[in-house]
């Protein structure tokens, strides 16, 4: 059997769940593709060009026919990685807010054999042009996730994570949308998996911002992963 620290970048697979950002995706592809060749994207049913646009960059596009959500995405992107012999996948969001530079940190931990699964965290790496209704809003979501998954970590909402093939077979995506993300959270937990966070940047503009979680979405959000613990 393979040293699983032994892994170059062609094991590793970008998944990028996209809703109409054709105006952004393209910048963000190049910025992941100059350095990682298997990327695939998945349009999640946009009602613009998005699919279009991403497919003539060098990766794998899924569609979906509907908007099913972000959790829904994900996990088409990870099941379509794991068939192709994925051994890391790193989500990434395809509106520009992180960075490419830094997937070869985020990855590390797992290369190392010391997690099954490396958390971006904002609030240990760094913001630009963050406001700071949004900063309490994500904050509030960490108090959640510590108090309902009884997982302490620092940052909740970040789409920025890296799962050893192990953790993305174990873990299995059931909230379509925003509550995914304190799903996968809890999951972790639930499996006793290892985890660790690791600092990553995000940046924030106008545009990502106006397809930002709102207060009461925040809600909403919370009241659908308590649901979905519920009917598990």
């Amino acid at each position: 059997m393979p040293d699983s620290r032994v892994i170059d970048d062609s094991d590793i697979w970008i998944v990028v769940p996209a809703y109409n950002e054709s105006q952004r995706i393209s910048k963000t592809l190049a910025a992941l593709c100059r350095a990682f060749p298997n990327v695939a994207v998945v349009d999640d049913g946009s009602a613009d060009d998005t699919a279009t646009v991403a497919a003539r960059s060098p990766v794998w596009v899924l569609r979906h026919l509907i908007n099913s959500g972000q959790g829904a995405a994900l996990q088409t992107g990870i099941d379509f990685a794991l068939r192709k012999g994925a051994r890391i996948i790193v989500t990434f969001d395809a509106d520009g807010q992180h960075d490419a530079n830094d997937v070869v940190r985020l990855v590390e931990p797992i290369v190392a054999g010391e997690a099954d699964v490396a958390l971006g965290s904002r609030f240990l790496g760094k913001t630009v042009d963050m406001p700071w209704t949004r900063r309490v809003l994500l904050k509030g979501a960490v108090w959640f996730t510590r108090f309902f998954s009884q997982i302490a970590v620092t940052d909740t909402h970040n789409g920025f994570r890296a799962l050893s093939r192990k953790a993305a077979e174990t873990i299995r995506i059931t909230q379509n949308r925003m509550a995914h993300a304190s799903e996968i959270l809890d999951q972790i937990r639930e499996f006793q998996l290892r985890y660790c966070e690791v600092p990553v940047t995000i940046r924030y503009n106008v545009a990502t911002l106006e397809k930002g979680q709102s207060n009461s979405a925040a809600v909403k959000i919370a009241a659908q992963f308590l649901l979905g613990r519920l009917v598990r």
